[in-house]
């Protein structure tokens, strides 16, 4: 069966759950097409591998233009991993859904919108699914606990998603007018011929309109608030295959449809723009993460981080091609690719671990209550693989891609402009500052959300279905890292069709992995996974020892106070306000106390303690737009005074202007 025919039935199974989802008898069917649907996408992808699939003609016409379908091998390895833990997060369902079977349709148009996004073949199409995936979004946050939820966090995102979609229609007729055609074939066939202003323009639209849905700075204060109005299922379907095909989209837009190759003035600026935009926006993204106590907004945050990491590879990608390094764009492209590959199987093994929790005790929060040692040995192995690759520990996924990340951006001595060659130091600067954070930040999430003494006793474990889900999806990440040297040959074709270099056999010596050359770098968790068990030896025979001389333990220090362990435990606030306190610049820090009094003032029935920090763009953009949006409201609300006479003179002075209008 052809690779086109599986994402044929997968594009079927979903359009079938979407019927079924307003039967409330009908959910578990629903969820069941809905992994099967994901099933079939993954062995499609991998069915297509090395190649990508063959133009395909739809039996149906848009805006009187033939639609065509067909997916290149990026993205079929973006979709690929992207839809493994979509796979398990639909199979599961999400935990908020109750009897609404919004969440089921909203999950079916997300995966039809992001299968649309990665394989049709012209912008009127492809505005359509991206509109698929924003209205799928929306339905599967408001079928989430429909009657708590005041729709707040959703209409933000979809008014900052709306922005995006401007920009993105903005592009598509600027390069449609410019090529004489809206198909993609007509855009990379005419995009030698492109001006340089068109080339800018549609750049940084698409940046903007694709940039709304990756997190880059303003629009990733959408996420936290959205994601946490959610489940983890949707976290995993957002941070997954949603948020890869934007990144798909975006590179292949800058790569194939502006004319980087040839215009290296284009490229540069772009390359500029992208790599600053995304590195302050990591950045930032990190330190926001590290202050949050919710699972799903710590998590949201990390996704807008790791998806401004690969944009700056996409922007070191055209500063080496402004300057003819083929080779080295290539690596920072495929770079890019393997770093999403492994943080969408990390993030969704992370919030299906959420959902977990929440099905247990009923709350998101990361409060230290013992999960490991409630719920046994496969949620732990899971958790730990993800926090590792997350964090960049070795030998994960996240690991080998970060250890790229670097080593590309230390290529930058080969540039011949000094900005360009002081934008990747900087750029190097930077990222060394986010993955410190996100380190810091994952210890803490595994470290209190996981790990801890138990308050209640009779607490349930973890559900098996969501441990196990969790333990396959580490073993997955693990096996990005050791496979790395079999499944680079994937992008092989890609590579070469787009630097005209085949990159990823040149990232490979034996088991070793090298920025195209061993006489740099390289490393190799091949190995190392073998090494690893004997490195183990030490930590057993320590504990060999501790039970042979057993172990004296004693209460923890709380001031000279007998106190209980729980209550001398880190919490989430006391863990982060050091970083707080020093990055007080950036995040503005609030704290509030109220007290109740009993009778007297001085006898204080109760306090409560609050502390926040401040979102920046809240402030300082979105707060001021939406005053200087209801002034407007209010000054123009004569115009619905109902006043007959008042709108007979705003029609005649419309006949007028008319008039004078037709007089000249």
């Amino acid at each position: 069966m052809s690779a086109n025919v599986l994402f044929g039935v997968a594009a079927t199974t979903w359009t079938l759950a979407a019927c079924l989802a307003p039967l409330r008898t009908g959910h578990g069917a629903a969820r069941a097409l809905l992994g099967l649907g994901c099933a079939l996408g993954v062995v499609a992808c991998v069915t297509a591998l090395p190649n990508g699939t063959p133009l395909y003609c739809l039996p149906v016409e848009l805006a009187g233009h033939p639609v065509e379908f067909g997916i290149e091998p990026a993205g079929l390895w973006l979709m690929g991993f992207g839809l493994v833990p979509a796979a398990f997060a639909c199979g599961l369902g999400s935990p908020l859904a109750g009897r609404s079977g919004r969440w089921h349709a909203g999950a079916a148009f997300s995966l039809l919108g992001a299968l649309g996004v990665f394989g049709l073949q012209d912008g009127a199409a492809l505005l359509v699914a991206w509109e698929s995936m924003s209205l799928g979004g929306a339905l599967m946050l408001m079928g989430e606990r429909a009657a708590e939820n005041d729709g707040r966090p959703v209409l933000l995102m979809l008014a900052l998603l709306e922005v995006g979609a401007v920009a993105l229609m903005f592009a598509v007729v600027m390069l449609g007018e410019a090529t004489g055609g809206i198909g993609f074939a007509r855009f990379a066939a005419g995009s030698e011929s492109l001006s340089s202003p068109v080339s800018w323009l549609a750049g940084v639209a698409l940046l903007i309109g694709f940039g709304a849905k990756l997190g880059l700075l303003p629009f990733y204060e959408w996420f936290p608030r959205a994601y946490a109005s959610g489940s983890g299922a949707t976290g995993a379907v957002f941070s997954g295959v949603v948020l890869n095909a934007a990144y798909f989209a975006l590179s292949r837009a800058w790569n194939d449809w502006l004319n980087v190759s040839v215009q290296g003035d284009t490229a540069f600026g772009l390359g500029v723009i992208a790599i600053a935009l995304g590195v302050v926006s990591a950045i930032l993204a990190v330190l926001f993460a590290f202050q949050q106590d919710d699972w799903r907004s710590l998590l949201s945050y990390s996704s807008a981080e790791n998806a401004s990491v690969a944009v700056v590879m996409l922007g070191v990608t055209q500063l080496f091609r402004s300057n003819q390094f083929g080779d080295l764009a290539g690596l920072a492209w495929t770079v890019a690719l393997l770093h999403l590959a492994g943080h969408a199987l990390a993030k969704g093994a992370l919030f299906l671990t959420a959902d977990g929790i929440f099905a247990a005790c009923g709350s998101y929060d990361i409060v230290a209550r013992g999960w490991l040692r409630r719920s046994g040995f496969l949620l732990g192995l899971g958790a730990v693989f993800s926090v590792m690759s997350l964090s960049s520990v070795p030998p994960q996924a996240g690991f080998v891609s970060e250890w790229y990340v670097f080593q590309t951006v230390f290529q930058g001595f080969h540039l011949a402009s000094f900005i360009g060659r002081l934008m990747l130091v900087l750029a190097g600067a930077g990222l060394a500052l986010a993955a410190a954070v996100a380190l810091a930040t994952f210890v803490k999430l595994f470290g209190l959300g996981l790990q801890g003494l138990p308050d209640v006793d009779v607490m349930p474990p973890v559900p098996r279905t969501n441990a196990a889900a969790v333990g396959v999806l580490g073993l997955c990440v693990l096996a990005v890292a050791v496979g790395a040297p079999l499944w680079l040959n994937a992008l092989a074709s890609g590579a070469q069709a787009l630097f005209h270099v085949d990159i990823p056999h040149a990232m490979v010596a034996g088991w070793l992995l090298v920025p195209l050359t061993d006489k740099f770098a390289f490393i190799s968790p091949s190995k190392l996974i073998l090494a690893m068990p004997l490195l183990a030896l030490l930590p057993l025979a320590l504990l060999w020892l501790t039970r042979r001389r057993g172990v004296r333990r004693v209460p923890v220090w709380y001031g000279g106070m007998t106190a209980h362990g729980r209550d001398a435990m880190t919490t989430a606030l006391t863990f982060s306000n050091a970083m707080r306190t020093f990055y007080s610049f950036v995040y503005q820090p609030t704290n509030s106390a109220m007290r109740e009094h009993e009778q007297r003032e001085y006898f204080v029935k109760r306090l409560v303690f609050s502390s926040g920090v401040t979102d920046l763009f809240e402030r300082h953009l979105f707060e001021p737009a939406i005053r200087f949006v209801n002034v407007c409201a209010q000054r123009l609300r004569a115009l619905q005074s109902g006043n007959l006479n008042f709108y007979l003179a705003l029609i005649g002075a419309l006949l007028v202007a008319i008039l004078f209008l037709t007089l000249l």
